[in-house]
């Protein structure tokens, strides 16, 4: 298989690229025989705003901020393999009376953590958020007399999710911002954020090369940075999530001063196409596919919610991957099935996971399709207000990897497209107000970190804090990240590995702390749901000691 960065390069032969005009170098010696690279700041610009990522959060804000009149450079590791881009089920939007049953269910689903306040603002904006995309280019699917066609989801009460071409409502979405944003400096990763008497002042990038080598360093200089790096499925050996969704934005954030909190919820969705020994991206089998008749069964034909949950299928993700996690655990088997030979003419309706399926010699329409849970879905992270402003002045947050207090323990299924067009939006007109704001600061040029091979990293998460957790498992992982040890930062995989490296320590530690079930938090070992936790625990770079480990800091839910 070819090495990311070359996949890289040939991706940016074929798509735009654009980014301030400035003079690259780099210092060049020789190692043991071979040629190594180290970055030396060869360039910089100015922008308004910086947006770091170019998924739904990111190029939503770039594109209102272009429309506020600000300057804005869009910097991104890829902006066609984003986390947007492979959100099948659709957005949810609910109008009229049911925007207040939206938000009841949302609060459901994030079992005791949601800040109701949040909530209501988020959900209260989904019209407008539909509206806007819909101007912008986007084209979502409608009935046979003209109407808006909604669908309904596992966790949703009422049919309030709109989709895109059948189950490519991610890819229609990522299609319209790309079109309508500005273009992007591509193939870079941002290695720190600057920080001055101000707050933030820009950022710190280094470009990959085609071997996925750090070449040439810059500095953007900015009063606002906007981290929409999407999520961190890479944390496991399998999920969802793209390639580059390496927790990227919490480690810079945590650099910075910010804070993050909820961690320990990582949504692990039920239905993923399950392959012995299979490892990275898996394809996502939509929920949808349940909103209209899909049911799961053991490979005995057994169902496997079933009384479990008074939405029997359709309960949230967290009950959905419990149970199967409890029937394989049973059963012994490796997966279960969800049966769509029911669902009407669902080759049409369901036209991406139909192609995956068969791409993999499962026809749906025939044949039940073996799923298991995987990583999907990081419900924690930056902490923000309602307009994604951090504790550091200038340095914002939105999408999958801001918590907001929307999500709380477990993110209701389709809320994650509508919060990152509501935040980025806010965070455009928030950052305007940074507009003058000086950024005299020294940048400083990361060359190492403490960090795990992604192999390593990636066994012990998903051994011990996966879909269900113990304190023997969790510790185990808290061993490892603790035994990370500093080394350079030359390639792009060494970023990303540090920033993993991070997370694994903060979302064990977390782990380790909630001796709950909670969410998408189950302990074995602690079954049962405790009122007294019913608190987030909040987590910044005080609270590391030497070895990488945290110390809780618990505030009320919904507090910044």
């Amino acid at each position: 298989m070819p090495h990311r960065g070359c996949r890289r390069g040939a991706r940016r032969r074929r798509r735009r690229r654009a980014g301030p005009r400035v003079r690259r170098a780099h210092d060049r010696d020789r190692v043991a025989g071979r040629r190594r690279v180290t970055p030396t700041v060869g360039w910089d610009a100015t922008a308004d705003l910086v947006v770091v990522g170019a998924g739904v959060a990111g190029l939503t804000a770039a594109t209102e901020a272009v429309r506020l009149g600000l300057r804005v450079l869009v910097v991104a590791k890829d902006t066609v393999d984003t986390s947007t881009r492979y959100a099948q089920g659709g957005m949810a939007t609910a109008t009229g009376d049911d925007v207040a049953v939206h938000a009841e269910d949302t609060v459901t689903a994030g079992a005791g953590l949601c800040d109701p306040a949040a909530v209501r603002s988020v959900v209260g904006d989904g019209p407008a958020a539909y509206d806007v995309l819909v101007g912008l280019g986007a084209r979502f699917d409608t009935t046979a007399d003209g109407r808006v066609a909604r669908t309904r989801e596992g966790g949703h009460r009422t049919a309030r999710i709109v989709h895109a071409g059948g189950d490519a409502t991610g890819a229609e979405i990522q299609r319209a911002l790309t079109a309508a944003g500005p273009t992007a400096l591509t193939d870079s990763v941002v290695l720190s954020v600057i920080t001055g008497p101000h707050g933030a002042a820009g950022v710190v990038v280094a470009s990959a090369g085609e071997s996925g080598g750090l070449e040439s360093v810059g500095v953007i200089h900015a009063p606002a940075v906007l981290l929409a790096t999407g999520g961190s499925g890479m944390l496991h050996a399998a999920g969802t999530n793209p390639e580059g969704a390496t927790g990227d934005g919490i480690a810079l954030a945590v650099a910075a001063g910010a804070e993050i909190a909820d961690v320990e919820f990582v949504q692990f969705h039920p239905t993923v196409f399950f392959s012995p020994g299979g490892h990275g991206r898996l394809p996502l089998i939509s929920e949808a596919l349940r909103g209209e008749g899909a049911r799961l069964i053991d490979q005995g034909g057994r169902p496997v919610v079933g009384d479990a949950h008074p939405l029997g299928d359709l309960a949230p993700r967290d009950v959905v991957s419990r149970a199967i996690a409890a029937r394989l655990t049973d059963t012994g088997a490796t997966h279960v099935l969800l049966d769509a030979r029911g669902v009407p003419d669902v080759a049409h309706r369901f036209p991406t996971v139909t192609r995956s399926c068969r791409e993999r010699g499962v026809d749906p329409v025939t044949t039940p399709i073996p799923v298991a849970p995987a990583a999907h879905y990081a419900c924690g992270g930056i902490v923000t207000d309602l307009a994604g402003r951090t504790r550091v002045p200038g340095l914002f947050a939105a999408g999958e990897v801001a918590r907001t207090g929307l999500h709380g323990a477990n993110r209701l299924a389709s809320n994650s497209l509508l919060e990152g067009v509501v935040l980025g939006r806010r965070v455009a007109a928030a950052a305007r107000e940074r507009v003058g704001t000086d950024t005299t600061a020294e940048p400083e040029v990361p060359r190492v970190a403490r960090r795990l091979d992604r192999a390593v990293l990636q066994a012990a998460a998903s051994a011990g804090i996966g879909v269900v957790r113990d304190a023997a498992g969790i510790d185990a992982v808290r061993r490892v990240a603790a035994g990370a040890a500093v080394r350079p930062l030359a390639t792009v995989r060494d970023v990303e590995d540090a920033a993993l490296t991070v997370l694994l320590a903060a979302t064990a530690t977390a782990a380790s702390l909630r001796t709950e079930t909670r969410g998408a938090h189950t302990r074995r070992d602690h079954p049962r749901t405790d009122p007294a936790q019913c608190r987030s625990i909040v987590l910044s770079a005080a609270d590391l000691d030497h070895r990488g480990d945290l110390t809780r800091r618990p505030v009320p839910a919904g507090v910044s």
